[in-house]
């Protein structure tokens, strides 16, 4: 275990914001982390992986655990399925490329997604049709209160969109060391996603490695590199509203593309409506809405934390004005507001 006083966080997280910790515990294993959360003298706890969905606004009077254990490992299989386990620690694409790599199908739509492993459950993260939940087994951790371990099927978890019970119930209480993923020996293709099939033909057949290569192609035409200009991925929620008004903004607008869900409810693409609403591009000192993805918002360089949330506040205003539908921040926010 690493241990640091008074420790900038500049590089770990992923908008670049620069605030610094009172103590930082790097964590390499499930022991390092229960030793840390029985040394530590600082509150709050705040877990932080690769920091890729989270928003700085101001330095963080407390104690940071960083759970950077590492391996990934196959620990189960049959004639159909394998079992992979991966450490908290682990860069999310490195697992969807190792899956990829080893003939393992299920996780290569998620490519090129920023992150680590162990955030992947909390956030539930999704892209091209398909979530993490959809293939993950079990989740392992350590309570926060107690320094006891745990073991959460998948089904408790609770799963949905952007969203699982370590969002909700579980917030702030326990920190993931490991995540178990059920993934098939053949391939399922999930293409009906966007343009994702008409991207896979252009590298040849339909393989994991063509839809691995065509949904990295589509992420890097449209999403900035977190290691180039700061930001952290979507921003905004697409927002889902009652099927009636759906209907009326379509009526409204011809070019809204609308997502039916099975819940009697609609999906909107947040990033139609950010741009339309005049956002695509804007800059406000080192804040700005990425050029290519009204969805991303970026940090140019020397940008605060509350320059970021103030810019999405306008934004959110904006929408609500327009087309009177709430968008919710993706991004989560450490510090304190002012």
């Amino acid at each position: 275990m690493q241990f640091f006083r008074n420790h900038s966080l500049k590089s770990l997280n992923t908008f670049g914001i620069d605030v610094k910790a009172d103590e930082l515990y790097v964590c390499s294993s499930v022991d390092d982390i229960r030793n840390a959360l029985t040394h530590r003298s600082s509150e709050p706890i705040l877990v932080l992986g690769g920091g890729s969905n989270l928003l700085f606004i101001s330095d963080f009077k407390g104690a940071v655990i960083s759970p950077a254990i590492p391996g990934v490992e196959v620990v189960a299989e049959d004639g159909n399925y394998v079992i992979v386990r991966a450490g908290a620690g682990v860069v999310w694409d490195d697992l969807v490329a190792f899956c990829v790599e080893n003939g393992f199908a299920g996780l290569e739509n998620l490519s090129l997604i920023p992150g680590t492993v162990g955030a992947s459950p909390v956030q539930n993260i999704g892209a091209y049709g398909v979530e993490a939940g959809d293939c993950i087994v079990s989740v392992s951790g350590v309570m926060i209160d107690d320094a006891t371990t745990f073991q959460l099927p998948a089904q408790e978890c609770h799963f949905g969109y952007r969203n699982s019970i370590f969002k909700q119930k579980l917030k702030g209480k326990c920190i993931i060391t490991h995540v178990e993923f059920r993934l098939q020996k053949s391939a399922a293709p999930v293409l009906s996603y966007g343009h994702v099939r008409s991207e896979v033909e252009k590298f040849g057949d339909v393989t994991l490695e063509n839809i691995r290569r065509a949904i990295i192609s589509i992420r890097s035409s449209k999403l900035p590199d977190p290691a180039v200009l700061g930001n952290a991925g979507s921003f905004f929620k697409n927002p889902e509203v009652e099927n009636d008004i759906a209907a009326k903004l379509k009526e409204k607008y011809d070019s809204l593309t609308l997502y039916p869900l099975d819940n009697g409810r609609t999906k909107l693409p947040a990033g139609w409506l950010i741009e339309q609403a005049g956002w695509k591009g804007y800059r406000r000192g080192d804040a700005g809405v990425h050029e290519k993805q009204a969805l991303v918002l970026v940090n140019y360089g020397n940008a605060t934390g509350s320059d970021i949330l103030n810019l999405a506040s306008d934004i959110c205003a904006s929408v609500k004005e327009k087309f009177g539908v709430a968008l919710e921040m993706e991004v989560n926010v450490a510090g304190d507001i002012r």
